[in-house]
């Protein structure tokens, strides 16, 4: 079809692996002995912060090796490709491969700052998290205006400070906050909280048309299905099972009525999943909502009681696919069941990522593998998903 473009794409999750200035150089004084510091030594290459010490891990970093040499064992900044620190290097490889524009989430810090988190220091990890902020949208996205959509992180333990983070951030040309999949891991409020605990944040999202982000893995850990299941078992089932709990959260929670403008779109968790978990929900509300909308109830799993809970209702009408669509967006690297039943999902909430640097990347095919997937959709739907969609749901012009 005329007009249509399909020899780019944007990545909705990419990765930064910070150079090693980024904190000593923008921090405030007072707060440069404690932020955190890139350090060689005897031991090797390793970030330090808050008494810990934190090499980056081998499969964090490996574009452009053969899958061969694929390791989870600490990798050095010697190691690996400039891309996945140099935003200019970065530009270089996502021309090379078709990347028209990137989305990327940070690495020491966390996916969400669940690094800063954690710290007890709660005023050394926002002026940590600011510093971060700043030079994610003044140096890294500046390096390359119209090739990669700034993505703002949060004060997890404060959600009026995150909210006032997200509109500064914001008025600086923010188009996306990083969350958790499941806070309660990290020791917080649910988004299902009876109190709403997260709305004040959620609602500064929504105001300043900022999409919520969640990627796997952003409690610090990922699901396992036993304490002894191996690496290979999480990778291969954590991301659908945390993933599609977070839809269901976040479908259920009623969040979205309240917030009616806000935006989630779920990173790296692909979609195969989501036609049954969709009408899992649809046959879910259908036969329990009117018990439902008079009190909820919870199992505790220690005892197997159930406890009820009045004040925490369902509504008696809504539509869980309708919610999905105008709320809900996903994405995948490689994902040909999903592909097959996007009529089941819905073409306008799928887009596409290549995980560049991590080991589960596309990269230098990164076009390539996208198309040769989307193959049988028509080309407005193959634009659509490639990068019609991100660029509607962020509000970002591709320059390429």
């Amino acid at each position: 079809m005329p007009g249509i473009d399909l020899n780019w794409m944007i990545s909705v999750d990419d990765h930064i692996l910070e150079p090693p200035n980024v904190w000593q150089d923008r921090v405030p004084k007072k707060f440069r002995d404690g932020a955190p510091r890139f350090v060689r030594d005897d031991k090797g290459e390793a970030w330090v912060y808050a008494g810990r010490r934190m090499p980056t891990p081998g499969l964090s970093a490996v574009a452009g090796k053969a899958r061969e040499d694929f390791s989870p064992l600490p990798i050095t900044y010697e190691d690996m490709r400039p891309g996945c620190y140099d935003p200019k290097a970065r530009v270089e490889d996502m021309d090379r491969s078709g990347v028209a524009a990137s989305l990327c989430f940070p690495s020491l810090p966390g996916f969400c700052a669940e690094t800063f988190f954690k710290s007890q220091d709660k005023d050394l990890a926002l002026a940590c998290i600011k510093a971060y902020n700043d030079w994610h949208i003044e140096e890294w996205c500046a390096a390359a205006p119209g090739r990669f959509i700034p993505l703002t992180l949060i004060p997890l333990w404060d959600v009026k400070e995150a909210a006032r983070e997200i509109e500064r951030c914001a008025a600086k040309g923010s188009r996306a906050v990083s969350f958790s999949e499941d806070p309660s891991r990290l020791g917080l409020p649910t988004i299902q909280n009876p109190e709403h605990h997260w709305d004040p944040m959620l609602k500064a999202a929504a105001d300043c048309e900022q999409v919520v982000c969640m990627h796997i893995g952003t409690t610090g850990t990922m699901l396992k299905t036993t304490a002894e299941s191996t690496l290979m078992v999480t990778l291969a089932w954590g991301a659908g099972s945390s993933m599609s709990a977070a839809m269901l959260d976040w479908l259920f929670s009623g969040v979205f009525l309240r917030i009616p403008k806000l935006k989630v779109a779920l990173s790296e968790g692909g979609i195969g999943w989501m036609p049954y978990f969709l009408e899992r929900a649809e046959q879910v509300y259908a036969k329990q909502r009117f018990w439902a909308a008079k009190s909820d109830w919870t199992i505790d799993l220690a005892t197997g009681k159930l406890i009820q809970n009045e004040a925490r209702t369902m509504p008696h009408e809504f539509d869980v696919r309708e919610l999905f669509r105008k709320h809900v967006f996903g994405c995948f690297i490689d994902d040909a069941h999903g592909v097959k039943n996007l009529d089941q999902i819905g073409v306008d909430n799928v887009m596409i990522e290549t995980d560049y640097p991590h080991s589960d990347s596309t990269w230098p095919n990164c076009l390539t593998a996208a198309k040769q997937q989307l193959v049988g959709l028509s080309e407005v739907d193959q634009y659509k998903v490639l990068r019609g969609n991100a660029e509607r749901l962020f509000r970002f012009e591709a320059k390429v």
